[in-house]
């Protein structure tokens, strides 16, 4: 996601913008929406997905959804993945690359039909994304449609999540039978990146198990008029275990998690590779991807690479910050931070960086300019923070 200015005749509104100013959230332009940034404070917000449960919108994000026998096949030929490879009631994280290998967009992809997929992108890059998937499955039989604004989505992350939504009355499984007995044992047999239709006081839901806080959590898509009721459910069934949250407590808790930010540490002029993603481009798939000839010829061997710099004291880096070699005012300039924080659960500062290849070895120190004052930083490992199973 990324931040973009929006105008007045521009500006969205969430389903759930009522509930969000009543309960006195500060707001903040994001892609062209007002959604939250915090409701009481960052680190309050912070700890509670971390320790209870936190309660997010990301109603701002867009769903793409592909219907047809060629859905399959149009979303190999489209994405870096092989999304014909998962089943029913699956989903895959996959990127959407330019011609030339660099990443318009990150994505997850869910199977929720025979010849039925959603695609949820950024809601920077939802209309983007929309475009070049209809763009790129012309020729298949498939049918593009983006359902951005016919879809909510409310997220529930943290240790207590599944308990409070194993307790929220009116959930159902879609299907014969539909009692909160079938839904308790569905979501106690949801495996990490899988999702399953259940419904809530009677409409249908999407219960997704993904995740982008580095906690385990659902996802929850529902149609709009539907949000206020869902949200305020799950808030009164949790009580003090259930902290509504902004994005600015989202953006640190993905960070500890060591999860990229499309603006950040993604865009067009990065190869998944450079970003620690190679993983998730399928080059061996035997059909045909775009980007497919750029991924395979690599990127320059000069080309910067994604690190984790974690540094002592308080002073934390921030996005476009200066990396150097040394402290000296002849050190070299070896890089860049995208992403930054004083980390609230760590207690020390933490960042994500590209920097050059040489200067990449986990334990090596670098610098970080910090307002003027080189702050000494060393490379490790990604992700900060990883929570116990």
């Amino acid at each position: 996601m990324t931040n973009e200015p929006g105008t007045a005749s521009s500006e969205r509104r969430s389903p759930l913008d009522a509930v969000h100013r009543a309960a006195g959230a500060s707001f903040t332009d994001f892609a062209g929406w007002q959604m939250p940034v915090r409701y009481s404070s960052d680190l309050a917000e912070h700890h509670a997905v971390r320790t209870t449960a936190g309660l997010f919108d990301l109603s701002h994000m867009g769903e793409i959804v592909l219907i047809g026998p060629g859905a399959a096949a149009a979303l190999d030929h489209a994405l870096a993945g092989r999304l014909s490879a998962i089943e029913i009631g699956q989903a895959k994280y996959s990127l959407l690359l330019a011609d030339d290998g660099g990443i318009i967009d990150d994505l997850v992809v869910y199977r929720t039909g025979d010849d039925r997929y959603m695609v949820v992108a950024n809601a920077s890059n939802a209309s983007v994304v929309a475009d070049e998937l209809r763009t790129r499955a012309a020729g298949f039989d498939a049918i593009v449609s983006d359902e951005s604004d016919d879809i909510a989505l409310v997220a529930l992350q943290g240790p207590d999540a599944r308990a409070v939504l194993l307790e929220t009355p009116g959930f159902g499984v879609d299907g014969p039978g539909n009692d909160e007995e079938d839904f308790d044992a569905k979501l106690d047999a949801l495996k990490y990146y899988h999702a399953f239709a259940g419904t809530f006081e009677g409409e249908p839901v999407l219960v997704a198990r993904t995740g982008y806080t580095g906690e385990d959590g659902f996802e929850l898509y529902l149609a709009p008029e539907r949000a206020t009721r869902l949200w305020e459910a799950l808030a009164e069934t949790g009580g003090p275990r259930v902290t509504p949250c902004g994005l600015a407590s989202r953006d640190t808790l993905r960070l500890e998690a060591g999860m990229p930010l499309y603006g950040h540490e993604l865009s067009r002029d990065i190869l998944p590779v450079q970003a620690g993603l190679g993983r998730v481009v399928a080059l061996a798939k035997p059909d045909d991807f775009v980007g497919r000839a750029a991924i395979e010829q690599g990127p320059a061997a000069d080309a910067p690479v994604l690190v984790g710099l974690a540094a002592a004291g308080r002073r934390a880096p921030r996005a476009d910050y200066e990396v150097f070699d040394g402290e000296g005012e002849s050190a070299a300039r070896v890089g860049v931070v995208t992403s930054g924080a004083l980390s609230p659960t760590l207690g020390h500062p933490i960042a994500m960086a590209f920097v050059a290849p040489d200067a990449a070895e986990t334990g090596r120190e670098l610098y970080v300019d910090v307002r003027g004052t080189r702050i000494p930083a060393s490379v490790v490992s990604l992700p900060f923070y990883k929570r116990n199973a």
